[in-house]
């Protein structure tokens, strides 16, 4: 049915999340909404990027996403008024770099190569950044490519991000299918044409606003239910 199955990488494949627990240990109290925020100001960031020069030829704004992630936790430390000490903020950018993959990232990425499906990562993040989270986690021998924002200089939702898998593999729209645990994600590939399947781990409704996803499961594996 599907050609080509491609992945978001962070919260999808890799758990942005898991940052609170060594958020914890650094600021003891505060490791959950620390790492919400983190995450949520990291995003914003993106957005302000692509929206504020949505240009094809890339916004003149644009950082890598490895720098928005810096400056992301530079200012929730601040606004929580937590002591972001060089040594601390080397700790949580060391450990963002190798985050840990979700129980079932491996083994998905390993059956739907199994059957000669195409598989890729479409990510905000920057091409050394994944490349390590990649390879930490063991899944580069089941990924055909790696594709970043990184060309374009837009981050996603920008249509031109999600046309990248396009540029990448010989397949056409009806062809592919996104994975993002991201409503937001989701409902942008949707938007660009995609099937999709949403990775809804934790029950939260779907957006408001589009279409809703093709597919939704609360894990990864249930992908494998499509092939």
């Amino acid at each position: 049915m599907y050609k080509l199955i491609a992945f978001d990488a962070y919260g999808t494949l890799f758990d942005v999340y898991s940052m609170g627990k060594l958020a914890e240990e650094l600021f003891p109290g505060n490791g959950q909404p620390f790492a919400l925020m983190w995450r949520d100001r990291q995003i914003e960031y993106t957005r302000l990027v692509t929206m504020s020069d949505p240009n094809p030829g890339g916004s003149k704004h644009y950082l890598p996403f490895w720098e928005l992630t810096v400056r992301s936790l530079r200012y929730v430390c601040k606004r929580m008024k937590l002591n972001l000490t060089p040594e601390y903020e080397e700790r949580l950018m060391g450990q963002y770099a190798k985050l840990t993959g979700f129980e079932d990232s491996l083994s998905v990425l390993k059956t739907i190569k199994n059957k000669d499906i195409s598989t890729a990562i479409l990510s905000n993040g920057s091409t050394e950044m994944l490349a390590t989270v990649v390879e930490s986690n063991g899944l580069t021998a089941y990924l055909d490519k790696v594709v970043t924002v990184e060309e374009i200089r837009l981050f996603k939702t920008a249509p031109q991000s999600y046309e990248l898998l396009l540029k990448a593999f010989p397949v056409s729209r009806e062809e592919v299918l996104f994975v993002s645990s991201n409503a937001w994600d989701a409902l942008a590939a949707k938007w660009f044409g995609f099937d999709v399947f949403w990775v809804n781990r934790l029950g939260h409704p779907f957006e408001e606003i589009g279409e809703k996803p093709n597919y939704e499961g609360s894990s990864l594996s249930k992908v494998l239910e499509l092939i």
